[in-house]
């Protein structure tokens, strides 16, 4: 046992030197990031292109190097992690990599009309961006459930700067959809009265006139629009990426997996009030954009309408919650405690990402508690903070527990129970009768109701007397079958109803989720509109709260989604 312990040494050295490189690696771009974002002497926007540019390079390298060594050794047989890598969760990521793919073509766009002024490194970015976009998303695609036992030491550092290299990209997305967001909230300001807040723009604009001026106001604009899902993107791949580095090495236990498939039936009305709440919040985003630094009055009116309309799909998926986690309670099931490197980062980014809303909405609530002046608006933000804390404590719980949860089994006696009738000596296995039996429906084929379940006498006529009896035996027995199926029957329905209870909850939540993810990311943003919390806290402390803890919020709303939509499958 011995030898074995201490071959484990090299491979945990291994993954502690690649997450100290990962991070040092992440540092150092973070801290160029903020020197550029402050304007710091002798640091400009191409040097930190530079090196996103240099880290996608050397991604692109161990990408392919990857590939080819998997292609030479498709013939092997390797380990797979069933649990990473979801089809859903492919096909969410690949979604946003084609959304920007159409942001880096306006970036290309952009870079031409102003080729002029601009460095050139800003015309290489996008085009580097694309070309890493297309081959991530296929190597995740290929690979992301691979449970790596070759190379190991190489792997860990390819994977780990792949993670940290997204995580980059995130943060250099995050920070620029920041800046204009936060030149759009210093123009309102004005507009709601807060004067006495000194406003500078932070303009990053070329010093140059743009060759074609129609095209440069779309190209210009559309970018912002796209950001959310570019920001999407790269957290979803980092993510992806951070459980391929985990499964490393592991050893995997080789079970078969259930299938769960997204169905629809089923969920119809969990469907119907998600749809509604998403179709009502799309029309609240619309309206609030264009209200909102039109003038004081509009701008309150925006403001209310946006908090009210939130306060009631707060409370709504509360009560959602509530009811899941009531039904869990009255249910008897184990949890499932293995080793899950997928559902184990699930839950920590749930809780992890909660944590930047709740600190803005304890913000918000001392700054009600302390300000001396109230405007009427700003008291409808007291219950959507207190109720913003509360939903998100709710769902991680019904989430946490949902992932955690053992799928339902049927017990082995009742799969192989046969049930038998007697016919002039002989037994006959009437499986499709159990089959209904099992899904809870009664035979109805033909309108004939199987005997078992009339009570009737199963034998035949016959003119022996002692079959006769040996028959009548033979019917007590399968009538105290039937009473102990139909008690089966009886709890398999109460378990269906549940059920679907639970998956109409989940639906309707994932689509809330969705709801509330729009607002903040297309700039429906009451942290920075509301004014109250920059009176007390201060203007400049407080946006680097918002700054700091929206991205984090934004992301918990589509994280949850994704997860929610996972319950909805198990369920």
């Amino acid at each position: 046992g011995c030898p074995a312990a201490g071959g484990s040494y090299p491979q945990k050295n291994a993954e502690i030197l690649s997450s100290q490189y990962g991070i040092n690696l992440f540092l150092a771009g973070l801290l160029l990031t903020f020197a550029w974002a402050v304007h710091a002497v002798g640091i400009s926007k191409s040097h930190l292109l530079s090196y996103l540019i240099t880290l996608m390079l050397i991604q692109l390298l161990w990408m392919l190097w990857y590939l080819c060594r998997s292609c030479t050794q498709r013939r092997l047989i390797r380990d797979k992690d069933t649990h990473a890598g979801a089809r859903w969760l492919k096909c969410g990521i690949t979604l946003f990599a084609v959304i920007t793919l159409i942001l880096d073509s306006f970036k290309i766009g952009y870079y031409i009309d102003f080729s002029n002024c601009l460095s050139p490194t800003e015309g290489i970015f996008p085009v580097t961006h694309a070309v890493h976009t297309i081959l991530q998303v296929y190597f995740l695609w290929c690979h992301a459930k691979d449970v790596i036992q070759s190379f190991k030491t190489l792997e860990r550092f390819g994977v780990i700067h792949s993670v940290f290299t997204n995580l980059l990209l995130w943060t250099n997305g995050v920070l620029t959809e920041s800046k204009h967001q936060l030149n759009e909230h210093k123009e309102r300001l004005i507009t709601l009265g807060f004067g006495n807040i000194t406003i500078v723009l932070d303009d990053h604009a070329p010093q140059c006139n743009c060759t074609t001026t129609t095209l440069c106001s779309i190209f210009s604009q559309g970018i912002y629009y796209l950001y959310p899902f570019n920001i999407e993107y790269h957290i979803l791949a980092s993510t992806m990426l951070y459980v391929l580095w985990k499964n490393i090495g592991r050893k995997v236990e080789h079970h078969q997996q259930n299938k769960t498939p997204f169905k629809f039936h089923g969920i119809t009305v969990g469907m119907i009030f998600g749809l509604i709440v998403l179709t009502s919040t799309i029309a609240i985003v619309v309206v609030y954009l264009i209200q909102i630094g039109g003038s004081k009055i509009k701008s309150e009116l925006a403001l209310t309408m946006f908090y009210l309309h939130a306060i009631f799909v707060l409370a709504l998926m509360c009560t959602a919650g509530i009811v899941a986690l009531l039904i869990y309670r009255l249910e008897d099931r184990s949890l499932d405690n293995s080793k899950n490197p997928a559902r184990k980062l699930d839950a920590e980014l749930l809780v992890g990402t909660a944590a930047g809303s709740w600190l803005l909405s304890w913000g918000s609530i001392l700054a009600i508690i302390c300000a001396q002046g109230h405007p009427k608006y700003t008291w409808y933000n007291l219950p959507y903070s207190i109720l913003v804390i509360i939903e998100k404590y709710i769902q991680n719980l019904f989430i946490i527990e949902s992932i955690h949860r053992e799928q339902e089994k049927v017990n082995d006696d009742i799969k192989t129970l046969r049930i038998v009738t007697i016919s002039r000596g002989t037994t006959l296995p009437l499986t499709p009768l159990y089959k209904e039996i099992y899904n809870g429906s009664a035979a109805r084929d033909g309108g004939d109701i199987p005997c078992l379940f009339k009570g009737s006498i199963c034998g035949r006529e016959t003119n022996d007397a002692g079959v006769a009896k040996e028959q009548t035996s033979q019917e007590n027995s399968l009538v105290m079958h039937s009473a102990s199926d139909f008690s089966f029957c009886s709890r398999n329905s109460v378990t269906n109803n549940k059920r679907r209870i639970l998956k109409n909850i989940a639906a309707f939540l994932f689509l809330c989720n969705l709801s509330l993810w729009i607002p903040p990311a297309f700039g429906c943003r009451p942290e920075y509109d509301n004014g109250l919390e920059e009176i007390v806290f201060g203007f400049e402390p407080w946006i680097i709260v918002v700054n700091l803890a929206m991205p984090f919020s934004i992301f918990y709303r589509m994280h949850s989604a994704a997860s929610l939509f996972e319950v909805n499958c198990k369920t």
